[in-house]
């Protein structure tokens, strides 16, 4: 038991400084602006959860996925003001994040078909995919459930899979999701004025973003994640696809992500030197990195269906 204490302990630890870290490079974020208004929306079968929607209707449509423990717009709110110049944008609050489906157990296949549902309630036929972390494998997964809905992707800052099944670990997520319980229960709903008001400091608006994701679901999240695995189907991906590596990531390691990078087919590859959360805390770089890749992609897509057209 004092074993399993101080295990516990350590892990709690080791997440207290990562937090505090994160949240001193937050005492200044990148500012928060133009961002698009959002609404719940209806998934039918599915539940509701949390969406925006901007950018001109007669572009080509992109599906921002977001990272674990953030939320559709604390992972992209940098970025969208920029590409929703180009493309039509659409973020989502994926299950059990921010205002998303809280309905269990937490699936990336769910995830992945959650995307899709939106994307028939909002009338779109199909669309780019793209994930950063935890949203790149639930983009691939999108492109492997329904190949039909998905005319490219982009992948930043992830890879083929997420952690392991090591069932010390899951513990230790496990203990750490009873312990947040008591001061972050599950059952509780983000308060939506709250996280819509815009007219606070940065960092507060930030951390209202954070915190509306339940900490205490951290087990099941992790569990979640990892059983998705693309690496026996990377070679088989067949449309567009461009991969944003992050070089000094500390989370999703360089190795990793060079798989996707060395295994899927006429894949374009970008790099940014930026850590694990380069999408905000790096947003200089990423951001202009991004928007080369959509277009690039987009170029691609409409070569195929010209292509197609003259057969």
């Amino acid at each position: 038991m004092i074993s399993s204490l101080g295990s516990v302990h350590s892990v709690l630890t080791t997440a207290r400084d990562q937090v505090l870290r994160r949240v001193d490079r937050l005492i200044e974020p990148y500012p928060v602006r133009d961002l698009p208004r959002g609404h719940m929306v209806h998934l039918p079968g599915r539940g509701s959860t949390y969406v925006t929607d901007s950018g001109p209707r007669d572009k080509p449509a992109i599906f921002l996925l977001h990272s674990v423990l953030t939320n559709g717009l604390l992972c992209w709110y940098p970025l969208i003001p920029a590409l929703n110049k180009e493309f039509r944008v659409i973020t989502l609050d994926q299950r059990w994040h921010g205002r998303g489906i809280r309905n269990a157990p937490f699936d990336l296949e769910d995830c992945a078909d959650d995307v899709v549902a939106l994307a028939d309630v909002l009338g779109i036929d199909s669309f780019t995919a793209a994930g950063f972390s935890m949203g790149g494998g639930i983009s691939q997964l999108a492109w492997r459930r329904h190949p039909d809905r998905v005319d490219a992707m982009i992948l930043c800052s992830t890879g083929p899979f997420f952690g392991s099944n090591d069932p010390t670990r899951q513990a230790n997520m496990s203990n750490i999701g009873r312990v947040m319980k008591l001061i972050h229960p599950p059952h509780i709903q983000p308060n939506a004025a709250k996280l819509d008001d815009t007219s606070v400091p940065d960092t507060v608006w930030a951390m209202r973003q954070f915190l509306s994701t339940p900490v205490s679901r951290l087990g099941t999240l992790g569990d979640g994640m990892s059983h998705f695995d693309s690496q026996p189907w990377l070679a088989e991906i067949d449309i567009p696809t461009a991969v944003l590596v992050s070089l000094k990531d500390r989370v999703i390691p360089l190795w990793r992500q060079r798989i996707l990078t060395d295994t899927i087919p006429g894949v374009t590859t970008y790099e940014v030197d930026g850590g694990h959360a380069c999408c905000v805390l790096e947003a200089d770089q990423f951001i202009p990195k991004f928007l080369d890749a959509a277009r690039h992609t987009t170029r691609q897509v409409e070569a195929n269906r010209s292509g197609i057209a003259r057969l």
